[in-house]
């Protein structure tokens, strides 16, 4: 028998569940949007924006999904012609290097570590080293990668990057680890952060970000692929249409305005430590899983696991379909499926946004459940770990 009452659990990274204020700041007449509130609104969240990214630069809101962010920073530093280096750890590497290449611009990759770990700070060394003539205008680094669910280290990437000596920038896709893992854009040396807002921030899908720094917008402003709507030059001065580039998506920015102040009010610190604690107790329960040979963890080493998203693969691939189907169907917890070279034998748990551990044992019970039900071989007691990690590591 099938429940069919109750609300739906996105249990896939993106998007991510939307917390009752954000949905009730939204439901609300239409207002002018030339002055007043709409005005304050924008204002404040362009400043709240930076407190996020932990950065001093300039903040832009597109009314765009996360691929739109791809191209409006593409678009804002780089001319036909110029070479951007992306290293591979995912599928979205992957897609964001085809929006490079179909504007002219030249991709070289590295796919050494493809998509079961996290990218090499000494590979990227020795390839900006090997530039002898600086041809690479700026690395193209996901963060967080949602297909595979690889978390890369920033840190040592910019160190790479210094130690070759290499002018470069450093261009980071954070859609997927803004307002989940621990980013210091400024302190450790980011030139241009982007982010969307249907994941860490806790919004509906339909908002795009970007801070950039001021060497970052330096370059911008002889850069030769700029368009009237992506450019971010426009975006800085003038009346409060251009922070748009035309009509405020009003409703979007009142939701906005009430995620950032739930944000803020548990602290980016604070945020960073639930989703670690998620993610250990999500990972404790897919091991014992894991432990019949049919289940097991994409990204090989735990120091590379993110805390957003587990992609879980499946040895016999349609059982990976047939879970999510069944925990979807039955159970109304909405499993992530895999996607790129991970279609058709992958799940993704997400573990991101506005969740709490109550939410995580619904949807890893719900996936005990499941595989139990459909006589997928795993290890027994995956529940009963999450369980006892919860137990022993409470949080203050």
């Amino acid at each position: 028998m099938t429940v069919a009452r109750g609300h739906k659990i996105l249990a896939m990274p993106g998007p991510t569940n939307v917390p009752s204020q954000v949905i009730q700041a939204m439901n609300r007449p239409a207002i002018d949007i030339y002055a007043g509130e709409a005005i304050e609104t924008t204002t404040s969240c362009l400043k709240d924006l930076k407190s996020i990214f932990r950065t001093n630069g300039e903040t832009f809101i597109y009314i765009a999904n996360g691929h739109g962010i791809w191209e409006a920073a593409l678009t804002n530093l780089f001319s036909a012609g110029d070479t951007v280096l992306v290293p591979i750890c995912g599928h979205f590497p992957l897609t964001w290097s085809l929006f490079a290449e179909r504007l002219g611009i030249k991709v070289k990759f590295i796919e050494e570590n493809n998509e079961r770990a996290a990218n090499d700070p000494d590979l990227i060394r020795k390839i900006l080293t090997d530039d002898k003539d600086h041809n690479i205008k700026a690395i193209l680094q996901v963060h967080i990668d949602t297909a595979s669910g690889v978390v890369n280290d920033l840190q040592a990437i910019r160190q790479a990057i210094d130690d070759a000596d290499h002018p470069a920038l450093l261009v980071v896709d954070a859609i997927a680890s803004l307002g989940i893992a621990p980013l210091e854009m400024d302190s450790w040396g980011v030139d241009v952060t982007l982010s969307a807002s249907q994941k860490g921030l806790m919004m509906t899908p339909g908002l795009g970000f970007i801070a950039a720094n001021n060497k970052a917008i330096e370059i911008s402003k002889s850069a030769k692929l700029k368009t009237g709507y992506w450019d971010w030059n426009d975006r800085i001065e003038g009346p409060h249409y251009k922070k748009y580039c035309g009509t405020a998506p009003i409703h979007l920015m009142m939701g906005l305005r009430k995620s950032l102040d739930l944000m803020l009010e548990e602290t980016m610190e604070g945020i960073w430590t639930r989703h670690e604690h998620l993610a250990a107790a999500t990972r404790r329960s897919i091991e014992v899983w894991s432990s019949c040979g049919e289940l097991s963890f994409n990204v090989l080493a735990d120091d590379h696991r993110s805390n957003a998203v587990t992609t879980v693969l499946f040895e016999d691939g349609p059982n990976s379909n047939a879970l999510a189907n069944y925990c979807r169907n039955n159970f109304s917890i909405i499993l992530g499926t895999g996607i790129g070279r991970f279609e058709g034998r992958a799940i993704r748990v997400a573990h991101m946004g506005d969740i709490n551990e109550s939410i995580v044992l619904a949807t890893l019970g719900v996936i005990e459940t499941s595989l139990i039900a459909l006589s997928i071989p795993h290890g027994s007691g995956g529940i009963q770990a999450a369980i006892n990690y919860f137990a022993n590591h409470k949080k203050t």
